[in-house]
């Protein structure tokens, strides 16, 4: 049950994949060499899974913060994030690159290297301790943890702010004042019975629609200064919006000449219609 001793064994099962990787000719044979390789992503997503329960464990407030992540794209945060910077630093550091432009390759390799001396580093020190004490962390095995998690953190927000645009801090806050405009929108609805508090419990389907429909009227009229504001200009909106600035322009003059009746009759056909 210790994690060293897991660690210990999921570190011989990366060790033996990478020897038969080594000795197999994958001319001769490239099915087997697939399937091997496969073999060792599953090994290192393992190894780094125990790794992180272990730092969780020995070093819990000296990690380094990942704050950065709100930056990414939701489609990047998944579960496999920190096998796919593993993968993505020994090519680069093969002079493989696969995602990366050259130029930025290039760049990285530093990082690269210094990402995958500490991994080993850290494995030796993890591998003599789980050998000797497996039940305790000294300062020298903290030390080693805290520089990989440092070294880790600082590779992952460089490869991935060279594949894609990371967020800037301007659109993260325009994305969480879109959130409040949309919890303000549900909390409106309710009030005025648009909306049932069973249809949220319930996740009834409709609201996908219903609730981002309130949202652009109650951005428009209720809470002109949020943001939906067309004071400002479409390089100042969320990109969410930024593209119909001009037809929410258009969509504003028409809700301003409509009665206080008329909206609210607008409103409630909003949550019926498909």
């Amino acid at each position: 049950p210790r994690l060293l001793s897991q660690f210990f064994f999921a570190d011989e099962r990366v060790t033996q994949v990478v020897a038969e990787i080594n000795g197999l000719d994958a001319e001769l044979d490239p099915q087997q060499y697939l399937v091997l390789l496969n073999q060792l992503h599953l090994s290192q997503a393992h190894l780094l899974a125990i790794l992180e329960r272990i730092m969780e464990e020995c070093i819990p407030t000296q990690r380094h913060s990942r704050d950065y992540l709100v930056k990414f794209p939701e489609e990047l945060l998944v579960d496999n994030l920190g096998n796919h910077m593993l993968f993505a630093a020994e090519c680069l550091l093969a002079g493989t690159f696969l995602e990366v432009e050259e130029a930025d390759g290039a760049q990285l390799r530093p990082q690269a290297r210094n990402l995958l001396c500490s991994l080993e580093l850290v494995r030796t020190v993890l591998r003599e301790q789980s050998l000797s004490q497996p039940g305790s962390y000294p300062e020298p095995v903290r030390a080693v943890l805290v520089q990989f998690d440092r070294l880790f953190a600082e590779f992952e927000l460089s490869y991935v702010s060279s594949l894609v645009a990371v967020k800037s801090p301007e659109e993260i806050y325009r994305q969480q004042e879109i959130i409040v405009l949309f919890c303000e929108t549900v909390e409106r609805a309710l009030r005025l019975g648009y909306l049932t508090q069973e249809m949220i419990d319930g996740y009834e389907p409709l609201l996908m629609f219903t609730i981002p429909r309130l949202a652009i009227i109650s951005g428009l009229l209720i809470y002109p200064e949020g943001p939906l504001s067309l004071e400002q200009s479409p390089e100042q909106m969320s990109r969410v919006f930024s593209p119909f600035y001009n037809l929410l322009k258009k969509i504003r003059d028409l809700l301003r000449v409509l009665s206080a009746e008329e909206l609210c009759l607008l409103e409630r056909s909003l949550c019926t219609a498909e």
